[in-house]
């Protein structure tokens, strides 16, 4: 009885240690620490680190109007949520203003779509032809289709 039970704990204490081992081998990097949201990047993309650096400072020079759009598109949100809040409790809606909005959210959404391509244009710029190959697959083509024929 002993010895099933000396087995059967070191069976689960090796399960538990192949767990957890495959885990934290496999763990996604900190995108808290510095430079963690691109270190996926460095070692999917096998970059070396200047061109790690270079793609660091371009996504840094960009966060700033990036971040500002994501504000945008928040405001337009609540706007949004406004409007229709108006609608279910008035049944009817101001469609000059609700005009305004759509032209605004179409601006806006412009803008997102530009800078992104912006961003991936000059991302892939510093990356040789089998890593963009890799990264525009990574990216997902069909999101921008015409952005992998560029290269």
């Amino acid at each position: 009885m002993k010895r099933t039970f000396l087995v059967l704990l070191i069976g689960i204490m090796g399960a538990c240690g192949a767990y957890f081992g495959w885990y934290f081998l496999r763990s996604p990097a900190d995108i808290n620490a510095a430079g963690g949201d691109l270190a996926w990047m460095k070692s999917e993309l096998n970059l070396t680190n200047e061109q790690y650096d270079r793609i660091k400072l371009i996504h840094e020079n960009s966060s700033p109007r990036i971040m500002a759009l994501a504000a945008q598109v928040m405001k337009m949100r609540d706007e949004l949520t406004a409007f229709e809040r108006t609608r279910q409790t008035e049944g009817q809606i101001d469609f000059l203003e609700f005009a305004r909005f759509v032209e605004m959210r179409r601006s806006v959404d412009h803008e997102c779509l530009d800078s992104t391509r912006r961003l991936v244009q000059d991302t892939a710029a510093v990356m040789n032809p089998q890593q963009r190959e890799r990264y525009f697959g990574l990216v997902s083509p069909a999101f921008m289709p015409d952005l992998a024929r560029v290269f």
